[in-house]
C-alpha cells in the first residue's frame, strides 16, 4: 500500500476528477450493532492515507453526529471513499441497531455488493439477518468479514458453519453461499485471509508487539471481488435517484444519490422528479457536484454513470425523488421500506412547569420540525392525529423514537409524548382478525439468570425458539410480540444485574397474541415547583 502521504496529496486529484467505470468500485459495510464495522471503515481510511492531520487521532471518524458520539452507535448512514491503485472505492457505512433497518434498506441502491462484518464470538445476531436477507434479496454477494479474531472467544469455525446455515436458510443462490472469507481485527489495523496468520498475529500481540499486517488484503478482495458499476454513460441522459439529503450553510439542501446513467456537470439544467408519479417539481441546475474522501468533500467539475456524488441547486428536492436531465420525464424505481410497528403522538408541552428549559414551545413548530425530519428520514411516518396540537409519529422502535426525542430537545424544543404502542393492522384475507408486529429477540445472558429472563418473556407472550451455549453465556432466541418488549429494557438489566446483552429485530406480522398479565402501578404528577423530601415521598407510597 503506498505511504499516507503520497496517498493523501493523490486524492483531491484523483477524486476530483470523473474517472472509467472499470476504475469504481461501490460497496456498503453492513453488520450487526457493535461488530465493529465503523471501527473497519476508520481503518481502511487512516491506511489508505484518505484522513490526515487530527482526524488521523480520532476514532470512529465516521460517527459525526453527537448522539453517535456519546452512545457509540451509528443512526444515519454516511457516504465515503478512498483511492486505492488508482481505483475509487466509495464506501457507505451503515448503522447497526435494528430501529435504524431504514437507512440500510436505502443504501442497497448505490452499491454493487457489500462487506458482511460479524463478530467472530458472537456469530451472526438478529440485526445480522435483517441486513442480509435485504443484500440477497437484491442478488448482492456479499463479501464476509469475521472481526474481533484475535479475542480468546473467538470461534472462527463454528460462526463460519452458522453463517453458511444463515445464508442457506435465506435462500442464498450457490454463487452468494460460495462468498470470501476474511480474519480481521479493525481495532489492531490488520486483516488476513489465512487463518493460521491469525495465530502468528496473535501471539506477537502477546509479546507486547504490534501484529505486522494491514488491511490490504480485504481492499484487495474489494478489488477482484466487488463488480464495477455497469452502467451507461455516452449517448443518455442524466439520471440520478436520491437516497439522502444533507444541510450545507453555504449552499442549502444537498442530494446524495448513484448517478444511474449519463454525465452530469457543473451549470446543466436538472429537473426533480416525483416518486412513482413522475411529476415535476421543480426545475433548476447544478450549482455544485460534491465527491466526498474520507470526512472532506471534494468538489468535482463532472460525474457520471457509477459515481456516488451530492448535488446542490434544487432545494425542493426530497429522498426517493430522482434528479435527472431536462429531457427525463420518467423517475427511476426506488426501494420501499419496511413498514413502521410503534408511533408516539407528539404535542405541547402543557405541563405546570412548559417554558423553564425550551423556547421552541408551540404546535406549529413542532409540527414544521416533524415534517422536515420525515423529508430526510423515510422510516418515520407523521400522521395528523385529528387534534390541532398534536401529531403522530410512527417509527421501527423505541430507540429511533427517543433519538428523535432527544435531538429535538437538545434544539430547543418542549414537548409532551405519549408511552409508545405497537401499530395493529388487519388481515387481508380475514377483516376480522387483527395483525401484531413480531420480532426476534436474541439474549445473550448468564446461566443463573436464564430462568428469570425465559420467565418474564413468555409472560409476554415470548416464544423460546433457541437455547444454546456461546462461550460462557447462555443464548436464548425468543419470537415475541413487540408491545411485549416495550419497557422490559430497564427489567432485563435489573434481572441480569446489568451483565445481559439484549438485540432485537422486526420478524412479520401475526396473529394478535392476547392480553398481557398486568401489574396496575401508580404514578405522582408534579403539579408546581418546589423541594420534595425523600421522607415526604416514602410515605406517599402504597
Amino acid at each position: 500500500m503506498r505511504s499516507n502521504a503520497a496517498a493523501s496529496s493523490a486524492t483531491e486529484s484523483d477524486l476530483g476528477d470523473m474517472i472509467p467505470m472499470e476504475r469504481i468500485r461501490n460497496v456498503g459495510i453492513i453488520a450487526h450493532v457493535d461488530h465493529g464495522k465503523t471501527t473497519l471503515v476508520d481503518c481502511l481510511l487512516k491506511q489508505s492515507g484518505a484522513l490526515s492531520g487530527a482526524t488521523m487521532q480520532e476514532s470512529r471518524v465516521m460517527d459525526s453526529n453527537t448522539l453517535e458520539k456519546e452512545r457509540g452507535i451509528t443512526i444515519l448512514s454516511k457516504v465515503t471513499s478512498l483511492m486505492y491503485k488508482d481505483h475509487r472505492i466509495n464506501i457507505v457505512d451503515t448503522p447497526g441497531h435494528a430501529d435504524f433497518g431504514g437507512e440500510v434498506e436505502r443504501i442497497l441502491s448505490m452499491v454493487d455488493s457489500v462487506v458482511l462484518v460479524v463478530d467472530a464470538s458472537e456469530g451472526p445476531m438478529a440485526q445480522t439477518k435483517f441486513v442480509l436477507t435485504k443484500a440477497l434479496a437484491r442478488g448482492i454477494h456479499p463479501l464476509v468479514v469475521l472481526n474481533k479474531i484475535d479475542r480468546p472467544t473467538s470461534r472462527p469455525d463454528e460462526v463460519d458453519s452458522e453463517l453458511l446455515e444463515l445464508f442457506l436458510a435465506l435462500g442464498a443462490t450457490d454463487e452468494q453461499t460460495s462468498y470470501d472469507m476474511l480474519y480481521a481485527s479493525a481495532k489492531e489495523g490488520w486483516c488476513t485471509r489465512d487463518l493460521g496468520q491469525v495465530t502468528a498475529y496473535t501471539d506477537a500481540m502477546a509479546r507486547g508487539e504490534k501484529a505486522d499486517g494491514s488491511m490490504v488484503p480485504l481492499l484487495e478482495a474489494i478489488l477482484d471481488r466487488v463488480p464495477a458499476p455497469r452502467a451507461q454513460r455516452d449517448d443518455v441522459p442524466f439520471t440520478m435517484l436520491v437516497t439522502q439529503l444533507e444541510a450545507n450553510p453555504y449552499l442549502g439542501k444537498c442530494a446524495s444519490g448513484r448517478i444511474s446513467s449519463g454525465t452530469v456537470s457543473v451549470g446543466d439544467r436538472i429537473r426533480v422528479l416525483a416518486p412513482g408519479s413522475g411529476d415535476v417539481i421543480e426545475d433548476g441546475k447544478v450549482t455544485k457536484l460534491f465527491l466526498r474522501s474520507g470526512v472532506q468533500q471534494i468538489e468535482m467539475a463532472r460525474a457520471g454513470a457509477g459515481d456516488l456524488v451530492s448535488i446542490s441547486g434544487v432545494p425542493s428536492v426530497s429522498v426517493n425523488a430522482t434528479i435527472a436531465g431536462p429531457e427525463v420525464a420518467a423517475p427511476l424505481d426506488f426501494i420501499p421500506v419496511d413498514p413502521p410497528t410503534i408511533s408516539v403522538t407528539f404535542s405541547v408541552n402543557d405541563s405546570p412547569l412548559a417554558g423553564r428549559e425550551g423556547s421552541l414551545l408551540t404546535s406549529n413548530m413542532i409540527r414544521d420540525r416533524l415534517l422536515r425530519e420525515a423529508e430526510t428520514n423515510v422510516a418515520l411516518q407523521i400522521i395528523n392525529s385529528g387534534k390541532s396540537e398534536a401529531m403522530e409519529v410512527r417509527g421501527r422502535g423505541e430507540l429511533q423514537l427517543s433519538v428523535l426525542i432527544e435531538t429535538m430537545r437538545r434544539e430547543g424544543f418542549e414537548l409532551s409524548v405519549t408511552p409508545p404502542r405497537v401499530l395493529f393492522k388487519r388481515d387481508p384475507d380475514n377483516p376480522r382478525a387483527v395483525l401484531e408486529p413480531f420480532e426476534e429477540i436474541t439474549i445473550d445472558v448468564d446461566h443463573d439468570a436464564s430462568g428469570v429472563v425465559i420467565e418474564k418473556l413468555t409472560k409476554r407472550k415470548g416464544e423460546l425458539k433457541s437455547f444454546i451455549d456461546v462461550a460462557d453465556k447462555a443464548r436464548l432466541v425468543f419470537h415475541i410480540p413487540t408491545r411485549g418488549l416495550l419497557g422490559y429494557a430497564s427489567e432485563f438489566k435489573n434481572d441480569t444485574h446489568g451483565t445481559g446483552v439484549m438485540n432485537h429485530a422486526f420478524l412479520r406480522y401475526g396473529e394478535y397474541a392476547g392480553a398481557f398479565e398486568k401489574t396496575r402501578k401508580s404514578s405522582m404528577v408534579c403539579m408546581s415547583s418546589g423541594t420534595a423530601t425523600s421522607y415526604a415521598l416514602n410515605m406517599m407510597e402504597p
